[in-house]
């Protein structure tokens, strides 16, 4: 029972219970928090928890992103709700049987990612009972073996969504005043699912989508979809657009002649595309695809990448003369990125930088002729940039950086796979007191360039990845992580490093900074007292042993043992969400962590963990927050069993290594 300690008139102590206030003062104070909040409430006594309990039968937002609840856990928690309009849910433990519960008639936003063991019924059945709904976000749909969504579910979707239209926060900045919203994100490949001539449904979506985001589809599904709403009178579903956000099996001259001849309002536009071939002429994007793009004036962002994942392909048909097409489009333009455009050279780059007075985002991912004189003269332009990544450009060096680092106003650099990038660089870098993102890895720097970072950027630094950097030693990590100052690091990657010892990871835990994200995979020399430090980290003033990291990455770390996986049990590393560790280590341990701690996510086969593609800096101490907030439902659904699993594996693996003992 909750209880609080007062004075009373006379001065001596006083117990009072909450059990005193009436309930329904405390259920309307508990309607202003958020469900993370609400759990974390119901986790420090039976009257609070019974206040939440009937407070989430009415609270009208569930949002839950970084917990993935199973199925007994949803039905009690959303079923007797019958006023909910916002659901947005990890349903990494979810599947089709979860249905009844989410697609509720009283929705108006759903987002749900992971939803790898749905099939396409979940489509439908929301077409079906959302008639109200305005958001939708799906991700990862029938992904999983076995699972398969219709023609026939999209058709339900985009006929019950027909009327659905209201301004979204998430995408405010392309709302109009007074105007309305409707996002459609459906993230799987649709390719799987429907027959290149089956694009034409889309036009039953409403004439009021201002956002569509596809997680795949063809080119020419594409094309064909767009040309022919263009002719129907009924099928003018994508004419208020704003924003569109494709992947694509290949990026064309028909498809972007089509986008830009369609869609009037569009005002940002993203492309992507991963070709397993070389594409042939006819079906490739060309100098002449590029002078379509924004023929009606009104884009502010473009996007166009080609990714090698599959293939090394580029944009071979694009040239200098196509950038210069593109440049006399993109007066307005804020955000330009492009990537993979192998036969552009400087001329061409400059030519965008210099014709776009209006650009604050500048991204160039493997630009192969991109060089230093690109940015020789950028101080003669009205520049004013934030956000440069130059991903890939292995011809860049100190010279570049020095010319960019004299725009003081830049938030975000990415120089990863810069592999000229030398400590000079760093000095100029070290100016620039407003960034939050700096992307080291694969580049030619030291300790000594490092160490240059704690003359001025580093109290402001949000995120530092160093990943591959093979010159660095612990030496740079006890010099900026010394504890002369409160900082804002919230991201750290150290990957690859092969002299980083423990020391470094000592520096980190002795300095209190509050890292939620700490990626250490592949340092041979960092073991087991690593774990031991950072499990015994407290942040500043926080109590809580080893609390702010939420993402840990030890995979292929060479000295993790078993004694390792002590300190990874609760109450040590409350807020761990995602944990990278080498499964060969002991594997019966690694499933008894997992099962023992259901919400965290365990790898064993090396892939990156995570969420990508989060920028919102400002918002890092909100994110904070609500991991934090979040792992107290997984305390209040666990309740206080005691980590029977997890010792069980400990004993035996202890019986095994004495018997092997005793036989040698």
């Amino acid at each position: 029972m909750a209880t609080t300690v007062v004075l009373d008139a006379d001065g001596f102590d006083e117990e009072r219970s909450l059990d005193m206030l009436p309930a329904a003062l405390l259920e309307t104070i508990m309607t202003k928090l958020d469900v993370a909040s609400l759990c974390s409430l119901a986790s420090t006594c039976k009257t609070l928890k019974s206040c939440v309990s009937r407070v989430l039968t009415f609270t009208p937002n569930f949002h839950l992103f970084n917990v993935s609840l199973s199925m007994e856990t949803v039905r009690p928690l959303l079923f007797p709700n019958q006023q909910l309009s916002s659901l947005k849910l990890d349903c990494g433990r979810l599947g089709n049987s979860a249905i009844d519960v989410l697609a509720r008639p009283s929705l108006r936003e759903i987002s749900l990612h992971n939803c790898r063991d749905f099939s396409g019924d979940l489509i439908s059945e929301i077409g079906k009972k959302c008639k109200d709904l305005r958001l939708l976000c799906l991700g990862s749909v029938a992904e999983k073996v076995g699972r398969t969504v219709s023609r026939g579910a999209l058709e339900d979707l985009l006929n019950g969504c027909s009327h659905l239209e209201v301004c979204n926060n998430a995408f405010v900045s392309l709302c109009p005043p007074g105007g309305s919203l409707l996002v459609l994100a459906l993230m799987f490949d649709l390719s799987l699912y429907l027959r290149p001539d089956d694009g034409r449904i889309f036009g039953l979506a409403s004439d009021k989508l201002t956002h569509l985001e596809l997680g795949h589809i063809s080119s020419r599904m594409m094309t064909q979809l767009l040309t022919s709403t263009g002719q129907d009178s009924g099928g003018r579903a994508l004419q208020n657009v704003q924003q569109l956000r494709l992947s694509v099996d290949c990026i064309t001259d028909a498809v972007v002649k089509a986008i830009s001849n369609s869609l009037s309002s569009l005002i940002d536009l993203d492309l992507r595309d991963a070709p397993l071939e070389d594409p042939r002429q006819l079906s490739d994007l060309t100098d002449f695809g590029l002078q379509e793009i924004n023929q009606n004036g009104k884009l502010k962002r473009l996007s166009l990448i080609r990714s090698q994942e599959f293939h090394s392909a580029y944009f071979r048909r694009v040239s200098d003369q196509g950038m210069l097409f593109l440049a006399g489009k993109c007066l307005g333009m804020e955000s330009i990125c492009l990537g993979g455009f192998c036969r552009v050279t400087d001329a061409g780059f400059k030519t965008i930088l210099h014709s776009c007075a209006s650009l604050s985002k500048f991204s160039v991912y493997h630009g192969p002729k991109l060089t230093d004189l690109v940015f020789h003269d950028v101080l003669a332009t009205a520049l004013s940039l934030s956000h440069v990544s130059l991903r890939r450009c292995h011809l860049l060096t100190d010279h570049a950086v020095r010319n960019l680092a004299s725009n003081l106003k830049l938030e975000s650099l990415d120089l990863r796979g810069c592999r000229n990038i030398r400590d000079e660089a760093l000095q100029a870098i070290s100016h620039l007191r407003k960034l939050k993102v700096l992307l080291l890895d694969g580049t030619d720097v030291s300790d000594i360039g490092l160490s240059y970072l704690k003359e001025g950027v580093w109290d402001s630094l949000v995120s530092l990845s160093v990943r591959g950097c093979r010159n660095l030693t612990d030496k740079f990590m006890t010099t900026l992580f010394d504890g002369s100052s409160k900082l804002a690091l919230r991201e750290l990657d150290v990957s690859n490093l092969p002299n980083l010892t423990d020391a470094a990871v000592f520096a980190l835990a002795k300095s209190g900074a509050p890292i939620t994200k700490l990626q250490l995979r592949e340092c041979r020399l960092i073991g087991d007292p690593s774990v031991m430090a950072l499990a015994s980290t407290r942040v500043y003033e926080d109590e809580c042993p080893g609390s702010s990291l939420c993402l840990l990455d030890l995979y292929d770390c060479g000295g993790i043992t078993q004694l390792s996986f002590k300190w990874l049990k609760k109450p040590f590393f409350p807020r761990l969400k995602w944990l990278g560790i080498t499964g060969s280590v002991n594997r019966d341990i690694v499933d008894a962590l997992a099962s023992r701690r259901p919400h965290l996510k365990v790898s064993c086969r090396g892939e990156e963990l995570g969420i990508d593609g989060e920028d919102d800096w400002d918002s890092a101490d909100i994110q904070q927050h609500m991991e934090a907030e979040e792992d107290q439902l997984e305390q209040w659904i666990l309740g206080d069993e005691g980590d029977v699993e997890m010792e069980d594996a400990e004993d035996e693996s202890d019986d095994e290594g004495s018997e092997e003992e005793e036989e040698e």
